[in-house]
C-alpha cells in the first residue's frame, strides 16, 4: 500500500511539471506556424491527453478485461466535461469562439450519438469499432479541411531573431508528452493497485479511479492552458479528448476484445456521458452570444457538483 501511495505522489509531481512545459510549446508551435490554438488544442494536445486512455484500454482488453477499457472511455469523457472543464473554470471564465458551435461541438455530439446507437444492443464487436475509426477520420477531414497544411507548416522555421525553432518546440512538446503519458501509467498503477486491495468491481474501476487517473493529463493540461490564457487550447483540448476516446479508444475493446458489455454502462453511464456532453454543448451555445461572449466561472460549481453527484450515485449502487 505504501508503494502504491508513493505512485501517486510522484506521478502527481510528474504531470504537473511535464503539463506545463507541452502546454507552454504547443501554444508556441501554433503561434509561430500561424495555425488556431483550437485546431491545436482539438488534435495535437486532445491526442496527447489521450493517449493514457489508449494505452490502458488496449492493456485491459488484452488482459480479457473489457469492461475496464469500455468503463475508461465513459468515465473519462464524463470527467472531463464535469471534472476537467468544471475545475478550468473556476480558474477562470472560458472565452467561446464563434467556430466551435460550427464545427468542434457539432463533431463531438455526432460522435457520441453514433456511439450510442452502436451500443444499443448492449454489444461491442469488431464492426462497431471500424465505424467508430472511420466516423474519426471523417471528424477529422471536417475539422481540418479549412486549415493550413500542417506538413508544410512543420518544415518552417521561427524567425531569426526568436532563437529558436519549430523543430526544437516540436521536440520539448514531445519530450512533455512522453512525460505526461508514463506520469499517467504511475499515477493509474498505483490507484488501482489500491483499488483492488479493496475489492472493487472491474466496471467501477474503468469508471471512477482509472478514468480520473487517465484524465488527469486533461485536467493538468487545461487548467495549465488556463492559467497562461490559453483559453481556446483548453477547451478544444476537452472536445478533442472526448472525440478521441469515443473514435479510437472505444474501439479498441471492440476489436481486441468484442462481446457482451455490461447493460450499466447503456443505461447508466453512456447517458451521464451524453448529458455532460449537451450541456456543455449549450454552454457554448448559449454564453456565446452574451456581452462577454464566455462560459462563466459559476458553471464550473455546476459541473463539480454533478460530477460527485455521479460518483456518488456509482458508489451507491456498488454497495
Amino acid at each position: 500500500m505504501l508503494l502504491f501511495s508513493a505512485a501517486l505522489f510522484f506521478g502527481l509531481i510528474l504531470l504537473v511539471f511535464s503539463s506545463d512545459k507541452f502546454i507552454e510549446h504547443s501554444a508556441l508551435v501554433a503561434e509561430k506556424l500561424n495555425v488556431s490554438p483550437i485546431v491545436i488544442g482539438f488534435t495535437l494536445v486532445a491526442l496527447g491527453t489521450s493517449a493514457p486512455e489508449m494505452v490502458v484500454s488496449a492493456i485491459a482488453a488484452l488482459d480479457g478485461a473489457p469492461e475496464i477499457a469500455v468503463g475508461n472511455v465513459l468515465g473519462s469523457n464524463i470527467a472531463n466535461v464535469a471534472l476537467v472543464f468544471g475545475a478550468t473554470l473556476l480558474i477562470s471564465a472560458i472565452p467561446v469562439k464563434e467556430g466551435l458551435a460550427t464545427k468542434e461541438v457539432p463533431i463531438l455530439l455526432g460522435i457520441t450519438i453514433l456511439a450510442g446507437l452502436l451500443m444499443l444492443d448492449n454489444s461491442l464487436d469488431v464492426l462497431d469499432g471500424i465505424i467508430l475509426i472511420i466516423a474519426f477520420f471523417v471528424a477529422l477531414f471536417l475539422l481540418l479541411r479549412n486549415s493550413k497544411s500542417l506538413e508544410e507548416e512543420l518544415t518552417q522555421e521561427l524567425p531569426e531573431d526568436d532563437g529558436s525553432s519549430v523543430t526544437k518546440s516540436l521536440t520539448i512538446a514531445v519530450i512533455g508528452l512522453a512525460a505526461l503519458i508514463l506520469s499517467s501509467k504511475i499515477l493509474v498503477w498505483g490507484a488501482t493497485g489500491i483499488a483492488v486491495a479493496f475489492g472493487v468491481s472491474e466496471l467501477l474501476i474503468g469508471l471512477t479511479i482509472i478514468a480520473i487517473g487517465t484524465s488527469l493529463p486533461e485536467l493538468a493540461a487545461s487548467i495549465t492552458s488556463a492559467l497562461k490564457g490559453h483559453h481556446d487550447i483548453a477547451i478544444g483540448n476537452i472536445l478533442g479528448s472526448n472525440l478521441f476516446n469515443l473514435a479510437t479508444v472505444l474501439p479498441l475493446p471492440a476489436i481486441i476484445a468484442p462481446g457482451i458489455i455490461d447493460p450499466n454502462i447503456m443505461s447508466r453511464d453512456y447517458w451521464w456521458m451524453f448529458c455532460t456532453s449537451l450541456f456543455l454543448a449549450l454552454c457554448i451555445l448559449i454564453f456565446r452570444k452574451t456581452k462577454s461572449t464566455s462560459i462563466p466561472k459559476w458553471i464550473g460549481i455546476l459541473l463539480l457538483i454533478s460530477y460527485a453527484t455521479y460518483l456518488i450515485s456509482l458508489f451507491l449502487q456498488a454497495r
